[in-house]
């Protein structure tokens, strides 16, 4: 069987609730993972979204900014939400898929939305950037102790890791998101844990992969100044079921769109 997972920040999903529902009813995924939901759990557009055949949905969320959710078209079971820096922002949320998703039963999805970081990469010059940093660190003790079995990583990781993952790594060296200590702690965390970068293991660089254009570029698509902040990883027993990862760019061209194009996983299983 195909699998198909999706990750997508979508930047408020009661803002975005018209987006969502266009995409899942012109791709259908199997399992749409978003971030930075932006809304409490007691106002989450749950009816719209079960009404567009996703029955089995889990979220965590707060008021105003963060929040991650789950859909799904089959069951999910084992909902776990884990915070981290001694904070409980909606930030993660996991679920096991059930039975009755056949191969993949019981492969595990983490959705993860990792703190932007501010504009200065200075720990001691920007709390929001020593947050950043302090997350990644947690991420990494989380990931050396816990990934086993098949599991799926996805989210909006706000690190643009490699050289061809952004327009211009030179001049991006300094700019949060591609500062040499961010990348090299998401590359360090992802290789001792075992996670494969669905993506790269496609295509590697030198081919460049964005998944966000700035609100601020005027034309960002003549400009194309992208950078690759949403992921997809897998557990080392489902390298071999990668087929696909496809990235959404005519989303972000859609009315009143997310800053950041949905990403497509595709397994083999």
């Amino acid at each position: 069987m195909q699998l198909t997972v999706t990750t997508w920040n979508i930047n408020s999903v009661r803002l975005r609730i018209d987006l969502v529902l266009r995409f899942l009813a012109e791709h259908k995924p199997d399992v749409l993972c978003l971030q930075e939901t932006k809304c409490p759990d007691d106002a989450f557009p749950l009816k719209a979204l079960r009404g567009s055949g996703y029955e089995h949905v889990m979220f965590a969320g707060q008021k105003g900014y963060n929040g991650v959710a789950i859909l799904s078209r089959f069951p999910l079971h084992t909902r776990a939400v884990m915070g981290f820096c001694e904070r409980q922002d909606a930030r993660h949320i996991s679920a096991v898929l059930g039975p009755e998703a056949g191969a993949a039963a019981g492969i595990v999805l983490h959705d993860f939305y990792v703190p932007a970081g501010g504009d200065v990469p200075d720990r001691d010059l920007n709390p929001k950037f020593a947050h950043k940093l302090d997350f990644l660190s947690e991420l990494r003790a989380w990931g050396g102790k816990r990934v086993s079995g098949p599991a799926i990583l996805v989210g909006d990781l706000n690190v643009a890791p490699l050289e061809h993952d952004v327009w211009s790594h030179k001049q991006l060296l300094d700019v949060v998101s591609h500062t040499p200590v961010e990348t090299e702690a998401l590359e360090v965390l992802r290789g001792e844990a075992g996670w494969i970068d669905a993506a790269r293991h496609l295509t590697p660089e030198p081919e460049k992969i964005y998944t966000w254009w700035s609100y601020r570029s005027p034309d960002w698509s003549a400009a194309n100044k992208g950078r690759r902040l949403d992921h997809a990883w897998v557990s080392p027993d489902l390298a071999g079921t990668v087929r696909k990862v496809e990235v959404l760019r005519e989303a972000r061209a859609w009315e009143r769109p997310s800053d950041h194009a949905p990403v497509t996983l595709t397994l083999e299983l």
